[in-house]
């Protein structure tokens, strides 16, 4: 290992006090907090995502160090490669497929993995490899087996986690699959974003065993943290969610791009319209809303797009995913929305009904809601397992 590899620095002290303070680098965490760097598993050339200006920009370590460390130690996600890395250069590329969490999201979901001396643990979605080298100094590095989809970052990965003398078992495959060969695991955490969470995962657990996974649906990119639990007889796992987060797409479940004139093949106006009282504040939610989580429980198989607002119009879309099923709502400032849908669906009416089911349950947030998996697939619930959330309300 490296002589510098844990020579701590104050901005990361600083982060590390108040990642603590926040709560989420709970005791236990603190060491491989400070012996891990996540500087050391970063690329000479990255794309941080500055908060100031919202959007990615290159920062190279050869050309401006003091830059690159700060960014390295910030509590900022990093993209470490552009569209499947077929991208080149120093600008963005079009969709990030690779990065380094925030820390703060990486301690939380650590906290919530509740890792135990002699634990076993499977790693979806190895990524810079950082992760497993914290779970490698908690545990050891043979009671820890990462999976990554990607050949080029599995192997940068491996690379870095040898320098770094943490010898993790870097697996070039898909997660989704898990890793039977080294079975049974006490516990799993996947680090990309899940639409559904496969049933081998919990088969590859073991009882009392613990599952923790970004979910959602397809309704926005947002995602849930969810926790669940792995039942004695090993036949299902049942938990609740702990917040939400927004993670890259499994690669396997990633969404293709909704294109608009497959579905409006003329004018909006050829929709069937009608008006709703409900307002913009109403159902547009903003990242991290549990109303728009709940809105996706809801209505599945669909995808909400806001548009920007114009003259105190702003325009919000609903397009079906089995079908081409589409809504669209025109909300005005100091005025009753107006209302165009078309298609087997009813989408705005399924959205409407969802809205006024969350108001009925008294607003829930992400924490009331949990997820069950078994062999029969997946169910959302509300509360309970005993109080499913509908699949798909259906409203004539």
């Amino acid at each position: 290992m490296a002589n510098n590899a844990h020579k701590d620095r104050p901005s990361r002290t600083e982060l590390g006090q108040a990642l603590a303070s926040a709560g989420v680098l709970v005791s236990g965490w603190e060491p491989a907090c400070a012996a891990v760097p996540r500087s050391a598993f970063l690329p000479d050339l990255m794309w941080p995502f500055d908060m100031s200006t919202a959007r990615s920009i290159a920062v190279s370590k050869a050309a401006d160090p003091q830059t690159w460390q700060r960014y390295a130690d910030s509590d900022a996600p990093i993209v470490t490669q552009w569209d499947d890395g077929k991208h080149s250069g120093t600008e963005p590329g079009q969709v990030s497929t690779s990065s380094a969490s925030m820390p703060s999201v990486v301690f939380s979901m650590l906290r919530d993995l509740d890792v135990r001396t002699g634990n076993r643990v499977l790693e979806i979605g190895t990524g810079t490899g950082w992760n497993a080298a914290l779970l490698a100094h908690r545990l050891g590095a043979r009671n820890v087996v990462t999976v990554e989809v990607d050949e080029a970052v599995a192997a940068a990965a491996r690379e870095a986690l040898a320098w770094f003398g943490t010898p993790v078992r870097v697996v070039h495959g898909d997660g989704f699959k898990g890793y039977p060969e080294a079975a049974p695991y006490d516990r799993i955490i996947a680090t990309c974003g899940l639409r559904s969470i496969p049933f081998t995962w919990v088969q590859q657990s073991r009882p009392g065993g613990v599952i923790v996974a970004p979910w959602g649906t397809h309704y926005t990119n947002g995602d849930a943290v969810a926790r669940l639990i792995v039942s004695d007889d090993g036949q299902s796992a049942s938990g609740e969610f702990t917040g939400p987060v927004e993670f890259m797409k499994l690669r396997a479940q990633r969404r293709p791009p909704v294109v608009h004139a497959e579905y409006v093949t003329g004018s909006v106006a050829d929709g069937d319209e009608s008006s709703t009282t409900i307002t913009e504040a109403e159902i547009v939610g903003g990242r991290f809303n549990p109303k728009e989580f709940a809105l996706g429980l809801r209505v599945r198989d669909c995808v909400v797009t806001v548009a920007d607002k114009r003259d105190g119009a702003r325009p919000v879309w609903f397009y079906g995913l089995t079908d081409h099923s589409w809504a669209c709502v025109q909300f005005r400032d100091a005025d009753i929305a107006r209302v165009w849908q078309s298609g087997p669906r009813r989408l705005w009416n399924e959205v409407q009904a969802a809205y006024r089911w969350w108001e009925e349950q008294g607003r829930p947030g992400f924490e009331r809601f949990g997820l069950t998996v078994d062999g029969d697939g997946e169910r959302a619930w509300l509360d309970s397992p005993d109080s499913p959330v509908s699949i798909r309300l259906r409203v004539a």
